[in-house]
Protein backbone atom coordinates (compact mmCIF):
# COMPACT_ATOMS: atom_id res chain seq x y z
CA UNK A 1 0.00 0.00 0.00
CA UNK A 2 1.56 3.29 -1.10
CA UNK A 3 -1.38 5.57 -0.29
CA UNK A 4 -3.02 6.49 3.01
CA UNK A 5 -5.79 8.68 4.34
CA UNK A 6 -4.74 12.05 5.71
CA UNK A 7 -6.10 15.53 6.28
CA UNK A 8 -5.25 17.75 3.33
CA UNK A 9 -5.51 21.53 3.07
CA UNK A 10 -7.03 23.33 0.11
CA UNK A 11 -4.85 26.34 0.90
CA UNK A 12 -4.78 28.67 3.89
CA UNK A 13 -8.10 29.61 5.44
CA UNK A 14 -10.78 28.62 7.93
CA UNK A 15 -11.45 25.12 9.23
CA UNK A 16 -13.41 24.33 6.07
CA UNK A 17 -10.12 24.02 4.11
CA UNK A 18 -9.40 20.78 6.00
CA UNK A 19 -10.71 17.65 4.25
CA UNK A 20 -9.76 14.01 4.21
CA UNK A 21 -8.00 12.65 1.14
CA UNK A 22 -5.38 10.27 -0.17
CA UNK A 23 -1.67 11.09 0.10
CA UNK A 24 1.55 9.14 -0.31
CA UNK A 25 2.31 6.93 2.69
CA UNK A 26 5.64 7.94 4.25
CA UNK A 27 8.67 5.66 4.48
CA UNK A 28 10.97 5.44 7.50
CA UNK A 29 14.45 6.67 6.65
CA UNK A 30 17.57 6.02 8.72
CA UNK A 31 16.94 6.70 12.39
CA UNK A 32 13.18 6.96 11.86
CA UNK A 33 10.20 4.86 12.86
CA UNK A 34 6.99 4.45 10.88
CA UNK A 35 4.03 4.66 13.25
CA UNK A 36 0.52 3.44 12.53
CA UNK A 37 -1.30 6.34 14.11
CA UNK A 38 -3.99 5.60 16.69
CA UNK A 39 -4.46 9.22 17.75
CA UNK A 40 -3.03 12.67 17.02
CA UNK A 41 -3.10 15.74 19.23
CA UNK A 42 -4.46 19.10 18.06
CA UNK A 43 -2.39 22.14 18.99
CA UNK A 44 -2.57 25.89 18.51
CA UNK A 45 0.37 25.86 16.02
CA UNK A 46 -1.79 23.62 13.79
CA UNK A 47 -4.37 26.40 13.63
CA UNK A 48 -1.70 28.97 12.83
CA UNK A 49 -0.33 26.77 10.04
CA UNK A 50 -3.83 26.29 8.63
CA UNK A 51 -4.23 30.08 8.54
CA UNK A 52 -0.95 30.41 6.62
CA UNK A 53 1.05 31.96 9.45
CA UNK A 54 3.26 29.07 10.56
CA UNK A 55 4.91 27.23 7.66
CA UNK A 56 6.47 23.83 8.41
CA UNK A 57 10.27 23.64 8.75
CA UNK A 58 12.31 22.57 5.74
CA UNK A 59 11.85 18.88 5.04
CA UNK A 60 8.77 18.49 7.26
CA UNK A 61 5.51 17.12 5.82
CA UNK A 62 2.95 19.72 4.77
CA UNK A 63 0.25 17.71 6.58
CA UNK A 64 -0.73 19.17 9.96
CA UNK A 65 -0.02 17.42 13.25
CA UNK A 66 2.87 17.68 15.72
CA UNK A 67 2.23 14.72 18.01
CA UNK A 68 0.97 11.16 17.61
CA UNK A 69 0.67 7.88 19.42
CA UNK A 70 0.45 4.45 17.87
CA UNK A 71 2.20 1.23 16.95
CA UNK A 72 5.57 0.85 15.24
CA UNK A 73 5.12 -0.91 11.90
CA UNK A 74 8.53 -0.25 10.27
CA UNK A 75 12.01 0.77 11.39
CA UNK A 76 14.63 2.65 9.44
CA UNK A 77 18.29 1.70 9.47
CA UNK A 78 19.99 2.28 12.80
CA UNK A 79 16.87 2.13 14.96
CA UNK A 80 17.73 -0.03 17.96
CA UNK A 81 15.66 1.02 20.95
CA UNK A 82 12.07 0.20 19.95
CA UNK A 83 10.87 -3.06 18.42
CA UNK A 84 8.18 -3.71 15.85
CA UNK A 85 4.77 -3.55 17.48
CA UNK A 86 5.89 -1.35 20.37
CA UNK A 87 3.46 1.40 21.38
CA UNK A 88 5.03 4.87 21.37
CA UNK A 89 4.13 8.52 21.40
CA UNK A 90 6.20 10.92 19.33
CA UNK A 91 6.96 14.58 18.80
CA UNK A 92 7.10 15.19 15.06
CA UNK A 93 7.61 18.30 12.88
CA UNK A 94 4.42 17.58 10.91
CA UNK A 95 2.33 14.83 9.37
CA UNK A 96 0.33 13.70 12.38
CA UNK A 97 -3.18 14.03 10.93
CA UNK A 98 -2.80 10.81 8.98
CA UNK A 99 -3.02 7.02 9.12
CA UNK A 100 0.78 6.76 9.27
CA UNK A 101 3.52 9.13 10.39
CA UNK A 102 7.31 8.99 10.60
CA UNK A 103 9.22 10.10 13.68
CA UNK A 104 12.86 10.24 14.68
CA UNK A 105 13.35 7.32 17.06
CA UNK A 106 15.13 9.68 19.48
CA UNK A 107 11.99 11.83 19.66
CA UNK A 108 9.75 8.88 20.58
CA UNK A 109 8.84 7.79 24.09
CA UNK A 110 7.16 4.63 25.35
CA UNK A 111 3.45 4.96 26.11
CA UNK A 112 3.10 5.00 29.92
CA UNK A 113 1.27 1.87 31.05
CA UNK A 114 -1.28 3.94 32.95
CA UNK A 115 -2.40 5.75 29.77
CA UNK A 116 -4.39 4.90 26.67
CA UNK A 117 -3.06 5.67 23.20
CA UNK A 118 -5.51 8.59 22.97
CA UNK A 119 -4.12 10.04 26.19
CA UNK A 120 -0.55 9.37 25.06
CA UNK A 121 -1.15 11.32 21.83
CA UNK A 122 -1.79 14.39 24.01
CA UNK A 123 1.60 14.15 25.73
CA UNK A 124 4.47 15.15 23.43
CA UNK A 125 3.78 18.73 22.31
CA UNK A 126 2.63 20.02 25.71
CA UNK A 127 5.00 18.03 27.91
CA UNK A 128 8.07 18.83 25.78
CA UNK A 129 7.04 22.50 25.72
CA UNK A 130 6.38 22.79 29.44
CA UNK A 131 9.50 20.93 30.47
CA UNK A 132 11.93 22.89 28.31
CA UNK A 133 10.36 26.27 29.11
CA UNK A 134 9.26 26.04 32.75
CA UNK A 135 11.90 23.71 34.16
CA UNK A 136 14.90 24.31 31.87
CA UNK A 137 14.67 27.92 30.66
CA UNK A 138 12.57 29.07 33.64
CA UNK A 139 14.46 26.88 36.14
CA UNK A 140 11.40 26.56 38.41
CA UNK A 141 12.44 25.37 41.88
CA UNK A 142 10.49 23.79 44.77
CA UNK A 143 8.93 26.50 46.91
CA UNK A 144 8.77 29.02 44.07
CA UNK A 145 5.65 30.46 42.43
CA UNK A 146 4.68 29.84 38.81
CA UNK A 147 2.27 32.17 37.01
CA UNK A 148 0.83 30.49 33.93
CA UNK A 149 -1.53 32.24 31.54
CA UNK A 150 -4.11 30.17 29.67
CA UNK A 151 -4.29 27.68 32.51
CA UNK A 152 -7.11 25.61 30.99
CA UNK A 153 -5.26 25.00 27.71
CA UNK A 154 -3.24 21.88 26.99
CA UNK A 155 -0.05 23.75 27.92
CA UNK A 156 -1.68 25.26 31.00
CA UNK A 157 -3.11 22.03 32.39
CA UNK A 158 0.27 20.36 31.93
CA UNK A 159 2.18 23.22 33.55
CA UNK A 160 -0.13 23.28 36.57
CA UNK A 161 0.17 19.56 37.23
CA UNK A 162 3.94 19.36 36.77
CA UNK A 163 4.65 22.49 38.80
CA UNK A 164 2.63 21.09 41.70
CA UNK A 165 4.40 17.74 41.47
CA UNK A 166 7.75 19.53 41.72
CA UNK A 167 6.74 21.54 44.78
CA UNK A 168 5.75 24.94 43.37
CA UNK A 169 2.82 27.25 44.09
CA UNK A 170 0.72 27.89 40.96
CA UNK A 171 -1.22 31.01 39.99
CA UNK A 172 -3.10 30.92 36.70
CA UNK A 173 -5.34 33.11 34.56
CA UNK A 174 -8.34 31.71 32.67
CA UNK A 175 -11.39 33.07 30.86
CA UNK A 176 -14.38 31.94 32.95
CA UNK A 177 -15.48 30.93 36.42
CA UNK A 178 -16.00 27.38 35.15
CA UNK A 179 -12.38 27.30 34.02
CA UNK A 180 -11.29 28.69 37.40
CA UNK A 181 -12.90 25.72 39.15
CA UNK A 182 -11.42 23.35 36.58
CA UNK A 183 -7.80 24.49 37.03
CA UNK A 184 -8.24 24.51 40.81
CA UNK A 185 -9.24 20.84 40.54
CA UNK A 186 -5.88 20.22 38.86
CA UNK A 187 -4.01 21.82 41.74
CA UNK A 188 -3.85 25.55 40.95
CA UNK A 189 -3.51 27.50 44.20
CA UNK A 190 -5.10 30.66 42.75
CA UNK A 191 -7.18 30.97 39.58
CA UNK A 192 -8.00 34.45 38.25
CA UNK A 193 -10.74 35.09 35.70
CA UNK A 194 -9.11 37.64 33.41
CA UNK A 195 -12.49 38.72 32.03
CA UNK A 196 -13.64 40.04 35.41
CA UNK A 197 -10.41 40.80 37.30
CA UNK A 198 -6.89 42.15 36.79
CA UNK A 199 -4.29 39.58 37.78
CA UNK A 200 -1.79 42.34 38.59
CA UNK A 201 -4.14 43.98 41.09
CA UNK A 202 -5.09 40.67 42.69
CA UNK A 203 -1.51 39.47 43.02
CA UNK A 204 -0.37 42.78 44.49
CA UNK A 205 -3.31 42.82 46.94
CA UNK A 206 -2.34 39.32 48.10
CA UNK A 207 1.37 40.21 48.16
CA UNK A 208 2.13 37.52 45.59
CA UNK A 209 5.00 37.58 43.13
CA UNK A 210 5.88 35.21 40.28
CA UNK A 211 9.30 33.58 40.26
CA UNK A 212 8.52 32.09 36.84
CA UNK A 213 5.89 33.27 34.36
CA UNK A 214 4.85 31.17 31.38
CA UNK A 215 3.18 33.47 28.86
CA UNK A 216 1.53 32.68 25.55
CA UNK A 217 -0.32 36.00 25.22
CA UNK A 218 2.29 38.75 24.78
CA UNK A 219 0.99 42.21 23.86
CA UNK A 220 -0.39 43.99 26.91
CA UNK A 221 0.66 41.09 29.15
CA UNK A 222 4.36 41.87 28.73
CA UNK A 223 4.33 44.94 31.00
CA UNK A 224 1.96 43.25 33.42
CA UNK A 225 4.20 40.20 33.73
CA UNK A 226 7.09 42.50 34.56
CA UNK A 227 4.97 44.19 37.23
CA UNK A 228 4.24 40.98 39.16
CA UNK A 229 7.65 39.33 38.72
CA UNK A 230 9.61 38.53 41.86
CA UNK A 231 13.22 39.55 42.39
CA UNK A 232 15.38 37.39 40.10
CA UNK A 233 12.19 36.29 38.33
CA UNK A 234 12.17 34.53 34.96
CA UNK A 235 9.57 35.29 32.29
CA UNK A 236 9.30 32.75 29.46
CA UNK A 237 7.47 33.68 26.25
CA UNK A 238 6.19 30.79 24.14
CA UNK A 239 3.57 32.43 21.90
CA UNK A 240 1.85 35.72 21.05
CA UNK A 241 -1.93 35.48 21.00
CA UNK A 242 -1.99 39.29 21.15
CA UNK A 243 1.07 40.89 19.57
CA UNK A 244 4.81 40.34 19.45
CA UNK A 245 5.36 44.08 19.03
CA UNK A 246 4.92 45.94 22.31
CA UNK A 247 5.82 49.15 24.10
CA UNK A 248 6.73 48.54 27.74
CA UNK A 249 8.86 50.00 30.51
CA UNK A 250 11.70 47.53 30.95
CA UNK A 251 13.12 49.23 34.03
CA UNK A 252 11.78 46.34 36.19
CA UNK A 253 14.15 44.02 34.29
CA UNK A 254 17.08 45.97 35.74
CA UNK A 255 15.62 46.76 39.15
CA UNK A 256 14.43 43.20 39.84
CA UNK A 257 17.31 41.57 37.96
CA UNK A 258 14.87 39.64 35.78
CA UNK A 259 15.48 37.20 32.97
CA UNK A 260 13.19 37.55 29.95
CA UNK A 261 13.51 34.59 27.64
CA UNK A 262 11.48 32.42 25.30
CA UNK A 263 11.70 29.61 22.80
CA UNK A 264 10.08 27.71 19.99
CA UNK A 265 9.98 23.92 19.82
CA UNK A 266 9.10 22.84 16.29
CA UNK A 267 12.21 24.19 14.48
CA UNK A 268 14.65 22.54 16.91
CA UNK A 269 16.72 19.68 15.54
CA UNK A 270 16.33 16.02 16.46
CA UNK A 271 19.20 16.07 18.96
CA UNK A 272 17.78 19.04 20.88
CA UNK A 273 14.36 17.41 21.10
CA UNK A 274 16.00 14.12 22.07
CA UNK A 275 17.62 15.80 25.08
CA UNK A 276 14.18 16.98 26.23
CA UNK A 277 12.78 13.47 25.69
CA UNK A 278 15.50 11.95 27.89
CA UNK A 279 14.78 14.45 30.66
CA UNK A 280 11.05 13.74 30.47
CA UNK A 281 11.56 10.00 30.60
CA UNK A 282 13.74 10.35 33.68
CA UNK A 283 11.82 13.04 35.59
CA UNK A 284 8.21 12.96 34.37
CA UNK A 285 7.39 9.52 32.94
CA UNK A 286 7.49 7.95 36.45
CA UNK A 287 4.83 10.46 37.55
CA UNK A 288 2.65 9.46 34.60
CA UNK A 289 3.16 5.78 35.36
CA UNK A 290 2.07 6.41 38.97
CA UNK A 291 -0.98 8.43 37.93
CA UNK A 292 0.27 11.57 39.68
CA UNK A 293 -0.34 13.62 36.55
CA UNK A 294 -1.94 12.93 33.18
CA UNK A 295 -3.00 14.68 29.98
CA UNK A 296 -6.53 16.01 30.27
CA UNK A 297 -8.64 15.15 27.22
CA UNK A 298 -11.56 17.51 26.59
CA UNK A 299 -12.93 15.92 23.42
CA UNK A 300 -11.97 13.51 20.66
CA UNK A 301 -12.93 13.64 16.98
CA UNK A 302 -12.48 11.05 14.23
CA UNK A 303 -9.78 12.01 11.73
CA UNK A 304 -12.32 13.01 9.08
CA UNK A 305 -13.75 15.65 11.45
CA UNK A 306 -10.50 17.60 11.84
CA UNK A 307 -12.29 20.77 10.72
CA UNK A 308 -14.73 20.47 13.65
CA UNK A 309 -11.82 19.91 16.01
CA UNK A 310 -10.23 23.14 14.77
CA UNK A 311 -13.49 25.03 15.22
CA UNK A 312 -13.60 23.89 18.83
CA UNK A 313 -10.01 24.98 19.45
CA UNK A 314 -10.65 28.40 17.94
CA UNK A 315 -13.74 28.84 20.14
CA UNK A 316 -11.52 28.59 23.25
CA UNK A 317 -14.35 26.65 24.91
CA UNK A 318 -12.17 23.60 25.57
CA UNK A 319 -10.45 22.73 28.84
CA UNK A 320 -7.51 20.45 28.21
CA UNK A 321 -6.58 18.71 24.97
CA UNK A 322 -8.45 17.99 21.75
CA UNK A 323 -7.43 14.75 20.01
CA UNK A 324 -8.11 13.14 16.63
CA UNK A 325 -8.65 9.38 16.64
CA UNK A 326 -8.19 6.79 13.91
Amino acid sequence: MTQMKAIVMAGPGGPEVLTIGDVVKPVAAGGQLLIKVAAAGINRPDVLQRLGGYPPPAGAPATLGLEVAGEIVARGEGCLRFAMGNKVCALIPGGGYAEYAVAAEENCLPVPQALSLVEAAALPETYFTVWTNVFERGALQPGETLLVHGGSSGIGTTAIQLAKQFGATVITTVGSEEKCRYVESLGADLAINYRTADFVEIMKAKNLRADVTLDMVGGTYVARNLAVAAMHGRIVQIAFQESSTVTADFMPVMVKRLTYTGSTLRPRNVAEKAAIARALEEKVWPLLEQGKCKPRIFKTFPLAEAAEAHRLMESNAHMGKIVLTL
